[in-house]
Order: structure tokens, then sequence, then C-alpha cells
């Protein structure tokens, strides 16, 4: 493609870098990201996302804004308070790049709307709050064969991953076999979190979404990235195929989303 003059200007740092030049950087404005969640996790991985170029960002979710989401969801201001947090964050990316398309999904996550969302774009990063809707998007992910980006933050502490199945790597599932019973880890509403580790997770999980999109470097598929904000210390865990994986084994006992209807 032919860059304007302000194209070239914008992303003048990224077509600097040989790993990305202006056919990567045509690569970002062409890609097309499903955002679960713009939160704490969402909104930094939206906002780097479209400083970057992303040309298509979608994001999920049917909440608005709350003063007590503003210590760690930066996508959002005081005075958008009350305003659908996919508004918000729409016109916080309109504010950065006017390149980038965010498309508003005003809605969960269900089983019946998983799969045709999900195939609508080319790589998901979940940044959802509870189990429930991360298996749900990983199973729909497998089925779909879309890259997986996932990223969770609890109080001082940080999980990242890559689940990439379809390519021969895990997923969630081999890690996570199942959801925890209910009430046996708190959320962040009841344990609570510091927002800066949310950015901290929000914007790793935008770097590795970028690198898939790019094909550069190596990928998190197969490993679990562990962040204590309290030591400052990071450490990778390795994650192989689960073959009694309910889902992306060779018997599989999950064969498609009816598990996830109540």
């Amino acid at each position: 493609m032919d860059f304007t003059e302000p194209q070239i200007q914008r992303y003048a740092r990224h077509i600097l870098l040989q790993e990305v030049g202006g056919i990567g950087q045509e690569k970002l404005l062409n890609a097309k990201v499903l955002v679960i969640g713009a939160g704490g996790l969402g909104s930094p991985l939206i906002l780097y996302l479209a400083a970057a170029g992303v040309g298509t960002i979608g994001v999920v979710d049917d909440d608005t804004v709350d003063l007590s989401n503003l210590q760690r969801q930066i996508a959002h201001t005081t005075d958008r308070i009350g305003v659908d947090k996919v508004t918000s964050a729409k016109q916080a990316v309109a504010a950065i790049n006017p390149d980038v398309t965010l498309v508003e999904h005003k809605m969960r996550l269900t089983v019946d709307n998983a799969t045709a969302l999900i195939g609508g774009y080319d790589i998901v990063a979940d940044g959802s709050d509870n189990f429930a809707t991360r298996f749900l998007v990983n199973d729909a992910c497998f089925f779909a064969k879309k890259t997986l980006v996932s990223a969770a933050v609890l109080r001082f502490d940080g999980q990242l991953a890559t689940f990439k199945p379809h390519a021969g790597g895990p997923c969630y599932r081999c890690l996570y076999p199942a959801p925890p019973p209910a009430g046996q880890i708190p959320t962040c509403e009841e344990a609570g979190v510091l927002g800066a580790v949310a950015g901290v997770l929000g914007t790793l999980q935008a770097t590795e979404v970028l690198k898939e999109i790019l094909a550069i470097g190596d990928s998190m598929a197969g490993r679990l990235l562990i962040y204590d904000a309290l030591s400052t210390t990071m450490r990778q865990v390795k994650i192989k195929p689960d073959p009694e994986c309910p889902l992306c084994s060779a018997a599989p006992t999950i064969t498609d989303l009816s598990p996830h209807r109540s």
C-alpha cells in the first residue's frame, strides 16, 4: 500500500525497525483483533493496538464506566462515567489514531454469539475477569482455529500466555482443564488489584498480539509468563499439549460449545 505522509510520520518508529518496516505496518493496518473486555487489561491493550495502527479492533463488553474502574481502566475518563465502555473505548481510540476502526460489541460473550464474533477476526485477546468467559473464549477460539492471547491479573500478580492449538501448541484447558469451583478464587472486586499491574499485563498482551500479527520473535505459545509485582520478577513455565485434554487431545470429550449452555 502507499502510505500517506501523515502515516509515514505516525508509524516512523515502526518502519525503522527491520522486523516491522513498511510491509509489517501494512499487516498491522489490515489486521482485525477482537478484544474481550474493555477493563483493566483491555484498556492498555486497546490503546496500544490503536497506537500501533491495528486497523480494526472489535471490543466485547456490556458494562458501563464506573468511578471504581478509573484506578486501572485507563481507556476511560471521569467525564465518561455512565457511558458504555465500548463507546468510551471508541472515543479513546478516535483521539489516538484516525486510521483505526473500533467496532462496538455491547454484549456479553455467550455460547450463542461467540462463534460469529470470533470468526470475524484474525486474533483474539482475552482480558475478561471471570473463568466462565475465559473457558468459553478458549473453546470458541479452538473450534475457529484462531490464535488466543490471554492475560489475567489479581492483587499484585499477573499471568500471560498465547494459545495456538491449531498450530500444534496447547490450549487453555491443557493448563486448566476445568473452571475452579465457584468462590474458590476471589475476583479483583473481592481481593483488589494494583492498577499498574493491569497496565503491565495489558501492555505485554498488546506486544504479543503485535508479534503474532507480524510473525516476529518467539511466540508465547507453549509458555506461561508469571509476573510478581511485589518482588519485581517474571518467570516462565513451559506448557505442553495435554494428551488427555478434554478439548484438543486426540480423543476429546468436548466437541462443540454445548457444555457452556446453562
